[in-house]
């Protein structure tokens, strides 16, 4: 390989009817047989109308070469997104939890390959992102958008951290549709809950009791074993997580953690030990094949028939989640106890998703406002003295 040196790089102007500044310089790249290769890369600077002389076209090259030229600078890796893919699914991608490994599989198959997989690293800028993200939202809702995003943009930071040629895209810099209005999320009231529970069959009765009085996630009261449960301190470690029959970790973080044993809920657990039968994964729900149940089992054998009985409209298991968390500020508690009980590192997170009913102290202090404003009412004087 031949000495690297400061390069100028050169600006062309071509086209006729829409001229264009053309930048072109040289890079070293490795190739994926481990020798380095120096190749010729160029890049659209701008148009005639936006750049109007050599001087400027030269100046924005200059920017474009401030890497090339850096004493710190390094020969880096190319390879296209689907040869990427196929490393990154198995060294980075195989050491995450099942469901994200499913999740992120599907994205590369279905959307993210088929549109960008034949296009190399260092092409994958903020226009082909942008492009990328205007074809999604013909065909996906806005969430399954943003999924799709953080699984390339996942990729796109390790391929940097491995010393390929690319340049990851923050979200901040693309222009995402905005999602339709979402409809009110179902939840039950409390007497639906306590309907519910008195009606369904164990061990799905106290699945629903645990999900309606501690506010936990499907998959975390599918994970709980026997010895999470204190009763002495009246408390319920939430430390792992089922999905499709497999135990995983928690959704992150912060959703490990121990939450309160109310009494109610002590005594429903207690009735229920003396029938549980040990098994090898001291699994406190087990179906009969041995392995943890899966949460979609629950909802269409467990609580599905229930609410059909009870005429109760059909939602999932998730709504005991939303019914936990309305209830909590229904009763009066501080936003920051509801957010601690959910596990969000946000409490904006819950009020905004899971704050469904108005509490009563938020509507008696609103009474007290509009008595302010009554027509009827007493006029006040500047000094805020009732006028006789």
């Amino acid at each position: 390989m031949a000495r690297r040196r400061y390069q100028f790089g050169r600006v062309l102007l071509r086209g006729k009817k829409c001229q264009k500044w053309i930048g072109r310089w040289r890079e070293d790249v490795i190739e994926p047989d481990g020798s380095t290769r120096r190749i010729e890369r160029s890049a659209v600077l701008g148009t005639r109308v936006q750049i109007p002389t050599e001087r400027l076209a030269r100046r924005c090259l200059d920017l474009i070469l401030a890497n090339v030229n850096s004493p710190d600078y390094r020969p880096g890796r190319v390879a296209t997104l689907a040869e990427f893919s196929e490393r990154w699914c198995l060294q980075a991608l195989s050491q995450r939890k099942p469901s994200t490994v499913l999740a992120a599989q599907a994205h590369l198959r279905t959307h993210i390959l088929p549109r960008l997989g034949r296009l190399s690293l260092s092409q994958i800028g903020i226009e082909t992102h942008q492009v990328f993200v205007a074809a999604l939202s013909q065909r996906v809702a806005r969430k399954t958008l943003l999924n799709i995003l953080g699984t390339l943009s996942t990729m796109l930071k390790t391929a940097k951290k491995w010393g390929y040629t690319c340049q990851p895209v923050p979200l901040s810099e693309l222009v995402i549709p905005q999602g339709k209005d979402k409809a009110t999320q179902r939840f039950f009231s409390a007497e639906e809950a306590k309907r519910i529970i008195e009606n369904a069959p164990e061990p799905f009765s106290t699945m629903f009791a645990i999900l309606a009085m501690t506010g936990v996630r499907a998959g975390e009261l599918l994970g709980l074993e026997v010895e999470d449960l204190d009763f002495e301190r009246r408390l319920i470690f939430i430390r792992r997580s089922a999905w499709r029959g497999t135990l995983q970790t928690t959704k992150s973080k912060a959703s490990k953690a121990a939450l309160p044993m109310p009494e109610p809920l002590a005594a429903i657990l207690a009735r229920y030990l003396e029938a549980w039968k040990p098994n090898p994964m001291r699994l406190l729900f087990m179906n009969r094949r041995g392995r943890p149940f899966n949460a979609n089992k629950v909802r269409t054998l467990g609580l599905q028939p229930v609410l059909a009985r009870l005429g109760i409209p059909r939602c999932g298991l998730h709504a005991f989640r939303h019914t936990h968390s309305s209830l909590l500020l229904d009763v009066g508690a501080p936003p920051t106890v509801a957010q601690a009980q959910l596990r969000h590192s946000d409490a904006r997170i819950t009020l905004g998703i899971y704050g469904h009913v108005i509490g009563d102290s938020q509507r008696n202090a609103v009474e007290k406002v509009a008595q302010l404003l009554r027509l009827d009412a007493p006029k006040m004087g500047k000094s805020g003295e009732w006028i006789q």
